[in-house]
């Protein structure tokens, strides 16, 4: 089974630098808190270096 990435919005500040990165998985939700609406939208390669390594309060998390 593949990774899937999932946000932890009780940590999420809605910087934006996912959603602008790879906006084909992440998007702002209705509370304003990033989420990953299309978990398999980019490769996983992707994901972790232009999302998950670059948020700056880690709460990008592999599921």
């Amino acid at each position: 089974m593949a990774k899937e990435p999932w946000v932890d919005q009780d940590v999420c500040i809605s910087c934006g630098l996912c959603t602008d990165n790879v906006p084909e998985v992440f998007r702002f939700a209705d509370n304003g808190k990033a989420e990953a609406y299309d978990p398999v939208g980019a490769s996983e390669d992707v994901i972790q270096r232009d999302a998950i390594d670059v948020c700056p309060v880690s709460c990008i998390h592999w599921r």
